[in-house]
């Protein structure tokens, strides 16, 4: 039997652009052809489970071998198999019209490469990204099928001939191009086969050993599985990652087919570096790590896989844009999450208050880009004291309620960013009973002001963005010491030793205990720069800070300065300086002025 003939093209032939379009995606040939080898495979198992194959079904494995001498690679299954007219109706006709407005579009639009493959159907194909030339050695599974052999050059004709495979199955053997000769590697191979295929469902044999696990975690029932499976299966996605904290098996049928396992690492102030580290699947095949529009944004900070087959496998952006299961997926994941950190929490408070520190970053993103998770969780989000006590919300407002005087007022929140540099003003707010709670992770910036926008009467202001005195009880009636002549005078003296008319100075009458002298930067001014600096933006960074200056009235160090015969000035520059200082604020000449000054203050 031999037979030539003209392969059907609707339009125009299709090799050039596969060459010339695809090219720089050309690895995904073999994700190609092993899945269409899987596919055989799968089908001859149901088509035996159902009593209509008329082989025995024995192994199903697929085999990618190559040679290098040779200049082949060839993929190698037990499957279905083809006879010369099935070969004729699935090999040799491709509707493939419109192809010349199609490339236009691709070039004029950014259509994804992959997506050219996809929409025509023409995995097979892709092995002329990489060969000139392409046989398929066959047999099917019929009773009495004769085995039969395709060549095709990359033109538009063939050959079909008989084959000699006297197995079931089928060999597709590509014939590599000199560009395509960098696939003649060993390890180049096996990197697109765990890049890939690394959980495909039939198993694949390359050198010799398997080189996937054809039954993940995600294709079982949680039923059958432990706590040790899911572990050991996090530690075959990354194994040099630390074990998570806990997961989520996902598992739907309707309205959308989808199966998965999404992992909480220790994410902690790691934001940056956490990307990418949900795989997406369909049927087992690797799509790709790239899963913006699948999951909300703030999910991909965890990590794990998703499945679904009513995501093709040759996806393109703006697919998963418009696709409507896609956004069914997302909002499905968004919902699993919020409903496992919730039945976390109310099941081991304790539990969950020790896995805050690592997962805060996290559900902080989601609250505040995502309105539905934050309706879900709002009552679950922890606010962290300096001294590691949490507190939701609603408990704390309880805390500062049984401090403050009246009650109608605003709920005042005293925060810190740092504990270390700020820590004179969170003892000065510890002082008072109140607990100073801790934002100093990398969105924190804006979760203050998403904590307001959401709880009415509820202010959060840094500790050292005025007097603790005065943040919290602005209507304090505190006898001063000095004399309105004194009160003056002291304005004026700090006034001239700070010499920086940007600079406020207010002297207030607050207790003693609090520091002689602040130097602040209000709250609103504080936060913008803070945002901005975290978004990357100039908004608020370029503009010159306007610091206010609090000086203590009632503190002995201010009365000792306005009684002073002599070095007033040097005195009250040493107060400045030391408020300067307690705030990172005292550096070069300033500060060198300063130890100058304090080294001839304690000689004397």
């Amino acid at each position: 039997m031999q037979e030539k003939g003209t392969i059907s093209i609707h339009s125009e032939n299709i090799f050039p652009i596969i060459k010339k379009f695809l090219y720089s995606d050309n690895e995904i040939f073999l994700r190609e052809l092993v899945s269409n080898a899987v596919d055989a495979s799968q089908k001859i198992r149901q088509l035996a489970a159902m009593g209509q194959s008329d082989s025995e079904l024995g192994e199903t494995k697929v085999t990618v071998a190559f040679d290098k001498e040779a200049k082949t690679i060839t993929i190698s299954d037990r499957g279905i198999g083809m006879t010369a007219e099935e070969i004729k109706k699935y090999i040799n006709q491709i509707a493939f019209s419109g192809a010349t407005e199609f490339v236009e579009k691709y070039q004029n639009e950014g259509v994804d490469k992959q997506q050219i493959i996809g929409h025509f159907g023409l995995g097979f194909y892709s092995a002329y990204m990489v060969a000139d030339k392409v046989e398929i050695n066959t047999l099917s599974h019929q009773k009495d099928a004769e085995p039969a052999r395709w060549i095709c050059d990359g033109s538009t004709e063939f050959e079909i001939s008989a084959g000699d495979r006297t197995d079931r199955g089928t060999d597709i053997i590509l014939h590599i191009s000199e560009e395509g000769e960098e696939f003649l590697d060993k390890f180049r191979l096996k990197g697109i086969l765990d890049k890939y295929c690394k959980f495909l469902p039939v198993e694949i044999l390359f050198e010799e050993e398997t080189v996937n696990n054809p039954s993940p975690i995600w294709s079982k029932s949680p039923a059958d599985l432990t706590d040790e499976d899911y572990i050991s299966f996090y530690k075959e996605l990354y194994p040099m990652a630390e074990d998570p904290l806990f997961w989520i098996h996902l598992n739907v049928d309707y309205p959308f087919n989808l199966t998965g396992v999404l992992y909480f690492p220790k994410i902690k102030n790691d934001f940056d570096i956490q990307r990418n580290k949900i795989q997406l699947y369909s049927r087992q095949v690797f799509i790709t790590d790239e899963v913006k529009d699948v999951v909300p944004e703030f999910l991909m900070l965890l990590n794990g896989v998703i499945d679904s087959p009513d995501i093709p496998l040759n996806v393109s952006r703006s697919f998963l844009q418009a696709d409507s299961n896609v956004r069914k997926i997302n909002s499905h994941i968004t919902k699993k999450v919020a409903d496992k950190l919730n039945e976390l929490f109310k099941a081991d408070r304790k539990s969950f208050e020790e896995k805050w520190d690592d997962i805060s970053v996290f559900v902080k993103y989601g609250m505040i880009s995502e309105e539905k998770f934050n309706e879900k969780v709002a009552e679950l989000c922890l606010l962290k004291t300096v001294d590691s006590e949490y507190f939701t919300t609603a408990e704390y407002q309880e805390q500062v309620k049984a401090i403050q005087t009246d009650k109608n007022e605003e709920i005042i929140a005293p925060y810190t960013t740092d504990p270390a540099s700020q820590d004179a003003f969170i003892q000065s707010a510890k002082n008072k009973q109140y607990k100073v709670l801790i934002f100093d992770g990398p969105v924190d910036s804006h979760f203050v002001g998403h904590l307001e926008g959401k709880n009415e009467k509820f202010k959060l202001k840094r500790v050292d963005s005025d007097s603790i005195e005065r943040l919290i009880d602005k209507d304090q009636n505190i006898e001063s010491v000095l004399s309105e002549d004194e009160q003056k005078k002291v304005k004026e003296l700090f006034e001239k030793v700070i010499a920086n008319d940007k600079n406020a100075v207010v002297v207030e009458s607050l207790p003693v205990d609090e520091l002689p002298v602040t130097v602040t930067l209000p709250e609103f001014m504080r936060r913008m720069k803070d945002m901005s600096r975290v978004s990357g933006m100039a908004m608020m960074g370029d503009m010159p800070d306007q610091y206010s200056v609090i000086i203590n009235g009632n503190h002995p160090l201010i009365q000792k300065i306005i009684k002073a015969k002599a070095k007033k000035e040097s005195l009250a520059k040493q107060a400045y300086d030391l408020a300067l200082l307690s705030q990172g604020l005292l550096k070069g000449a300033d500060l060198t002025g300063f130890i100058q000054r304090s080294v001839e203050l304690a000689s004397n």
